[in-house]
């Protein structure tokens, strides 16, 4: 598989997931595990796994509270002037957090696929114009940026005795201030790379020059992938019409 081959599977897997009902996302989750068997591996598939599940149980615990704890109906059924049931709720929800399940995993999976490549790497080989792969690369440096702002964030109010390393009423009360640094330190990080270090590296330039290039054709195997991803969609919408038939 090759890098353009693996984004437009992600593409058509998202569009598929945010189209599909709950029995559609069944469906959709089965082909994304087909692949990562296939392809990834056991051990990243689990890693992708364990990332897609802390990003997804929080929002379905707060949704659970919320829409079916406390509003008990599901919002189609608060548009329809309906009375609704805690059901109808409970699957919004669950469609809901599957969705957001199925969207992470796959972008982790295509990303696991391609782990043994650099980013630069796997950028430069996607078919697109220099200046969309230039502005990737610049929001993936930004973002790693921003990343360790919060490291060196967190680690300086600890060496300070402002907050600890576990659990206390001392990170409680002082959370306010670890937010305020973290945006402190990182929009001058930020500031600083885009006014002074990127200008006098010459990284747009550089970035130019190294990014040139890519491949524009799809290989037998992307072709395969794409199609059984197609198909798994179509299969997701067509139970979709049936079961709300």
């Amino acid at each position: 598989m090759t890098p353009n081959g693996g984004v437009v599977l992600a593409a058509v897997l998202i569009v598929a997931a945010i189209l599909a009902g709950p029995s559609g996302i069944v469906i959709l989750a089965a082909a994304a595990t087909v692949f990562a068997t296939l392809e990834v591996g056991g051990a990243s598939c689990l890693a992708a796994l364990r990332r897609a599940l802390l990003v997804m149980v929080p929002l379905a615990a707060f949704m659970l509270i919320v829409w079916v704890g406390v509003v008990g109906r599901a919002p189609q059924e608060i548009a329809a002037g309906a009375a609704g049931s805690r059901q109808a709720a409970l699957v919004y929800v669950a469609t809901v957090a599957g969705r957001l399940f199925l969207i992470v995993w796959v972008v982790q999976l295509v990303g696991l696929r391609f782990a043994d490549q650099t980013v630069l790497g796997f950028v430069r080989m996607l078919h697109a114009p220099v200046a969309a792969k230039r502005l990737m690369v610049l929001t993936l440096s930004l973002v790693e940026t921003l990343r360790h702002s919060v490291d060196r964030a967190h680690t300086a109010l600890i060496a300070g005795g402002i907050l600890t390393r576990g659990w206390s009423l001392r990170n409680l009360a002082n959370g306010w201030i670890l937010m305020q640094t973290i945006w402190l330190t990182a929009v001058t990080t930020v500031t600083a790379r885009i006014r002074d270090k990127w200008p006098v590296e010459d990284t747009v330039a550089l970035l130019d020059h190294a990014l040139a290039g890519g491949r524009a054709r799809l290989s037998p195997g992307d072709v395969g992938w794409i199609a059984a991803a197609l198909a798994a969609g179509l299969a997701a919408q067509i139970v979709g019409w049936h079961v709300a038939a």
